[in-house]
């Protein structure tokens, strides 16, 4: 287990549904559940459902708001890729290569919760992109 976990709290509004989509569509470990939240162990992160009765309308696009993960290991990128295609999750944006041939490459894709809540899973070719290669300006798809 990881010294320092993340946790994100984010909107759903209906306990069943996001169990349906986050532990048995996209693979997250339940933990504590009650009508108004669940705790959902995502390779090792806590992601915490909070039921809200406010609307929860979808993004135009992918940014300014999504999470996801960080892959440091290809093959584990391959494998939810597989499992989010196999259980038919929405993909917001299909699997894509970014930045291709510069140090900066990284294969990506987006997923959208029934909640509209966007995710984003990705793997860098070289891993000094993640946090480094600051002589780059370029970040996502904006232009």
């Amino acid at each position: 287990m990881n010294s320092v976990i993340f946790h994100l709290a984010f909107p759903v509004t209906d306990i069943t549904q996001t169990k349906a989509y986050y532990v048995d569509g996209l693979g997250c470990v339940p933990g504590r559940e009650s009508p108004q939240a669940m705790i959902l162990n995502l390779y090792g992160h806590q992601l915490v459902a909070h039921v809200t009765k406010e609307p929860l309308t979808p993004q135009r696009g992918i940014y300014p708001r999504h999470f996801g993960l960080v892959f440091t290991d290809e093959n584990d990128w391959k494998e939810i890729l597989a499992r989010a295609q196999q259980h038919q999750l929405l993909f917001r944006e299909e699997p894509k290569h970014r930045f291709s041939g510069s140090p900066l490459e990284h294969r990506t894709f987006f997923l959208e919760d029934p909640f509209h809540n966007l995710m984003e899973f990705k793997y860098y070719r070289y891993q000094e992109a993640i946090f480094g290669s600051s002589e780059f300006t370029q970040i996502g798809d904006r232009a």
